[in-house]
């Protein structure tokens, strides 16, 4: 599919729109299949959408849907959304924003931190209760790490430098597959890519201390994240070679676990 859909996906979401000012920049991405900020008579809006079929795809735009007006303090708010036989569209305010500096002198450090923390504080709302995190499970040892990663914790579970924005504010946006499950994860996942960007693990881990779900977390279920995530990184690195992102977070995650003395095998 190229990345501009057929002259039916406008038409479905020319009521929310209007006419459109120019052609968009469009693009896809490896869990949508068309986002664009478009300029139009009714927005501007930031246009995420799925082709209507079932499976993961269709089910992540829903749980994005569905979450939104409980992360508001912290996301772009959803204005709109429409779908038909053929597509899912939801149409988000357009914030300004750059994506975040991880590098170890970065100003931007103290911002993520505190975004991450504001993310802890979210309470679990009743929509979310069935959303348990288990992606992780078949990289654990065994049935008794995955239970170290469940818990009433809403998380975003995707942190990376392209979800989150820094602008006049700081924003958490493409929550995509957000669950409920331990609070020290999504700080665990921004020590990988700090380690990723250059800092050492004790640095890493020295950041994410401020916040809560960090201080309070067993450590035993931190060292079965730092392995599963290991494991993780180094089969989607061998699965796709061409992609060397993929291998530097594997490298990064095991100089994680390493350094909390995990060996992972």
């Amino acid at each position: 599919m190229t990345p501009n859909p057929e002259s039916a996906f406008w038409a479905l979401i020319h009521p929310y729109t209007g006419d459109t000012a120019g052609t968009p920049h469009a693009s896809r991405g490896d869990f949508s299949d068309f986002t664009a900020v478009l300029e139009c008579e009714k927005g501007p809006f930031f246009i995420k959408a799925m082709r209507n079929r079932p499976g993961g795809r269709r089910d992540s735009i829903i749980r994005e849907k569905l979450i939104n007006p409980f992360v508001q303090s912290i996301s772009p708010a959803l204005l709109w959304t429409t779908e038909d036989e053929e597509w899912i569209a939801l149409g988000f305010e357009v914030v300004n924003g750059r994506r975040p500096d991880f590098q170890p002198d970065s100003p931007d450090l103290p911002v993520i931190v505190d975004l991450l923390h504001q993310i802890g504080e979210l309470d679990l709302p009743d929509i979310a209760r069935d959303w348990h995190e288990t992606r992780w499970d078949r990289f654990t040892s065994d049935e008794t790490e995955a239970t170290l990663f469940r818990g009433d914790a809403l998380l975003h579970a995707d942190i990376n430098h392209t979800n989150l924005l820094i602008g006049e504010r700081a924003w958490a946006v493409d929550w995509g597959w957000p669950t409920r499950g331990a609070a020290f994860i999504d700080p665990a996942m921004l020590v990988i890519q700090l380690v990723a960007a250059g800092h050492s693990p004790q640095s890493a881990e020295s950041w994410v201390a401020r916040c809560k779900g960090w201080a309070s977390a067993d450590p035993r279920a931190i060292d079965a994240f730092a392995a599963a995530k290991t494991r993780m990184w180094w089969q989607l690195a061998w699965q796709r070679p061409d992609r060397p992102a993929r291998k530097a977070l594997a490298e990064a995650a095991e100089a994680w676990a390493n350094y909390r003395g995990v060996t992972v095998t």
